[in-house]
């Protein structure tokens, strides 16, 4: 009898498997870290073979901790860490070169040639992106025109690409199959979001073969199966894979978020806000992106984004660079113990600004310190600084839409922060809802996969699951958020100004 589907979770800096039974519970799961690798300042990669060991691994062990047979495994959904880029030689599989991170700023000057080029009209017109060193395309070139070998197998036609959900289908399949879906595609910067194909001009003018790009696919749909033969996943062969989508859409899609005006957040390693738009796809006023969110059923469904690089990353930072903190759960400890946080604003742009400023060069920084301020007021600011990002990105989201939000469903790792939950909305002055789960990645992925296979058969079905553990009322005066939010602005300006200096 099948009783579960099976979601591989690729995240930044790990590998998870969750597996869900048909209520959407979580009935068993297994995670493992790899490493990050920083070649230079600003430059963040990650070993493509130790991210596929990393996955596989926990996709073995989730069946054994859980007790489940391959038997009782209806499918395989895929979700994963959006942009980041991979090509390898078709014939033997090995990548030519690490896998270039979605954090990676080292095409930040390339992105700037493209700008000069007048190429920015152009990009947000057809892939509802702006020019930036978040998005694969620039990785591709750079690969390209690094790695010799990489332009030499392209030209013989032995090169492939693919994001990391294409990399994953690739391998569990053995190689037979080579494909994305549409919401990976859209974050590639090649990718035109209203034609729903590749973006032939832009290929062209970043001398970007189109043979080394994947076939694109609605994000359910039977892909491939698990191929014979895979060391430690020999009993998955024959089960089907049937679903691949970004991590921040998968998101939206395990949310329930199925209507246009509907949006959540994910704090995660960054924090992501997505609104769901439908079958139009806005046009942003305010340096967001708007693109696809998932296709299902023949038709594809569009959201607006807005994403900021940094957040559980600088609760990370707390604990392994400056050492104030042992775990992220003594970061709210602390933060409960003072009011506020002492006039103190910590801006996390450690890697640039994203939207809506997208400032690739601004820095980090820490304001208004004085010597009463202690580590209980910087965990403070830096559960403040997660939630004044999302704020800016909120009030982007709905001058562009136009529409007002009821409510901001939220998950990912730190969401389960109660005082940073508050603060949210406090500072967007909207209830926030977090749900029983919490994973809402995964779960978007699997509800995909099954969809795909008959396990689920509807989205009423899969709305109906949804369980809301708890609601966060705002609380704080409107001058208070007022001065509060003012105050951050003026943060974030000054991390602007260190590309001047």
């Amino acid at each position: 009898m099948l009783k579960y589907i099976l979601a591989l979770d690729q995240g930044t800096t790990s590998s998870r498997t969750i597996v869900f039974n048909k209520k959407g519970e979580i009935c068993a799961k297994a995670q493992y870290e790899y490493e990050q690798i920083y070649p230079q300042a600003g430059w963040v990669e990650h070993d493509p073979d130790a991210i596929l060991k990393s996955q596989f691994r926990s996709l073995a062990d989730a069946l054994i901790d859980g007790g489940i047979e391959a038997k009782e495994i209806a499918a395989i959904g895929i979700t994963n860490q959006r942009e980041t880029t991979v090509l390898w030689d078709k014939r033997t599989g090995k990548p030519v070169y690490n896998a270039i991170v979605w954090q990676c700023r080292r095409t930040a000057s390339m992105c700037e040639e493209l700008k000069a080029q007048g190429l920015s009209e152009y990009i947000q017109e057809h892939t509802g992106l702006v020019i930036d060193a978040y998005f694969s395309a620039t990785k591709i070139k750079w690969i390209l025109d690094n790695v010799p070998e990489a332009r030499q197998l392209a030209n013989e036609g032995n090169l492939l690409f693919g994001t990391i959900d294409t990399w994953l289908i690739w391998n569990l399949t053995a190689g037979r199959v080579h494909v994305t879906d549409y919401s990976n595609a859209w974050r590639t910067m090649l990718f035109d979001v209203d034609k729903l194909c590749w973006d032939e001009y832009l290929c062209k003018t970043l001398d970007i073969p189109m043979s080394i790009l994947p076939r694109v696919a609605p994000s359910s749909e039977v892909y491939g199966a698990v191929a014979q033969g895979i060391p430690g996943l020999e009993a998955l062969a024959g089960i089907p894979i049937c679903s691949a989508i970004g991590d921040q859409p998968a998101a939206l899609f395990g949310q329930a978020c199925f209507k246009p005006g509907q949006a959540k957040n994910t704090y995660g390693t960054g924090c992501f806000l997505l609104m769901n738009t439908g079958k139009k796809r806005v046009h942003s006023k305010n340096r967001l992106v708007t693109g696809i969110a998932w296709g299902l059923n023949g038709e594809v469904e569009y959201c607006i984004e807005g994403s900021a690089f940094n957040a559980g990353s600088i609760i990370q930072w707390l604990r392994d660079e400056l050492n104030l903190i042992e775990n992220a759960p003594q970061c709210d400890r602390y933060a409960e113990q003072v009011p506020d946080s002492n006039g103190i604003y910590l801006v996390p742009a450690f890697t640039g600004l994203g939207a809506p400023y997208w400032d690739m060069y601004a820095r980090a920084c820490i304001v208004g310190m004085t010597r009463g301020t202690n580590k209980k007021h910087i965990c403070r600011a830096v559960l403040e600084a997660i939630t004044f990002q999302m704020t800016d990105l909120l009030e982007a989201m709905i001058a562009d839409s136009g529409t007002a939000l009821t409510e901001l469903r939220v998950d990912g790792g730190a969401s389960i922060s109660n005082i940073m939950m508050q603060i949210q909305a406090n500072m967007i002055n909207t209830p926030v809802n977090r749900p029983k789960c919490v994973e809402t990645t995964a779960l978007g992925a699997a509800y995909l996969a099954g969809l795909a296979v008959g396990f689920w058969t509807t989205m009423d079905e899969i709305e109906a699951i949804r369980e809301v553990s708890k609601v966060f009322e705002p609380q704080m005066p409107k001058e208070e958020r007022d001065a509060l939010y003012e105050g951050w602005k003026r943060a974030v300006e000054r991390a602007k100004e260190w590309v001047e200096h």
